[in-house]
């Protein structure tokens, strides 16, 4: 209790005195998670949809692919996407490897397949005619989309919430592939680890609080949202 109670200490002075490398730190973990998990939205949802609606050939295949990823390590997510940046891997002349692009693209591969689940699971809630009766009813393709995504809206919410602390939390894909580099590719999960290893306790327990309050804040605010739509 001691150690828990003076990183809490910590975490107050850090905020209290502005500290440049705590900010920097905190503001590239939620800009790296915050992209990936938008982009795994844009991504997800429309396949998450296209997997829950159709009936084609594979598609028991396909789920039970998402399912895998839904459970995927991000640590082997991460030596995947290394594997294909590093300078003698497919796409090593990008230039990609050990930057916050290469953060960007693990935390997506990550986030992608929560994003697919949870919205299958969602629109596969909803009456299987209500497509038909949109259509009955006048409502044009996308009007029709946008009716559906409204009625499923919890699902897909929860699925936003499932992404970000997936990949906020993780922290073998963004050592893996970022490299934990001071002022560029450092986010909180990363600092924790080496903080740790420098055998510096308290400053390590007060960015597990930051990370863990940052987490919840923004946990608390899509809560909200979802249970608005509750009442």
């Amino acid at each position: 209790m001691d150690a828990l109670w003076e990183g809490l200490k910590e975490a107050v002075r850090l905020i209290a005195e502005g500290d440049a490398e705590l900010r920097d730190i905190a503001l590239r973990t939620i800009f790296v998670s915050g992209i990936a998990t938008l982009l795994a939205m844009v991504a997800g949802v429309p396949v998450g949809y296209w997997l829950a609606r159709g009936r084609f050939r594979g598609r028991m295949v396909l789920l039970g692919a998402v399912n895998t990823g839904m459970g995927m390590p991000p640590v082997v997510m991460g030596l995947i996407v290394w594997l294909m940046l590093v300078r003698s891997g497919p796409f090593g002349d990008l230039d990609l490897i050990y930057t916050k692009r290469a953060m960007v693209i693990a935390q997506f591969l990550i986030a992608t397949p929560l994003v697919v689940g949870f919205t299958a699971a969602a629109v596969q809630s909803l009456p299987r005619d209500l497509p038909d009766l949109l259509a009955v009813l006048g409502a044009g393709r996308l009007r029709s989309l946008l009716l559906l995504a409204r009625e499923a809206q919890l699902g897909l919410l929860a699925a936003i919430m499932a992404g970000f602390g997936a990949v906020v939390s993780e922290v073998g894909a963004s050592m893996t592939v970022g490299g934990n580099l001071q002022g560029n590719t450092r986010v909180l999960t990363t600092a924790i680890v080496t903080e740790t290893s420098r055998g510096n306790n308290d400053r390590a327990i007060a960015l597990g609080i930051i990370l863990l309050a940052m987490a919840f804040l923004v946990n608390l605010l899509l809560t909200m949202v979802q249970q608005r739509r509750v009442r």
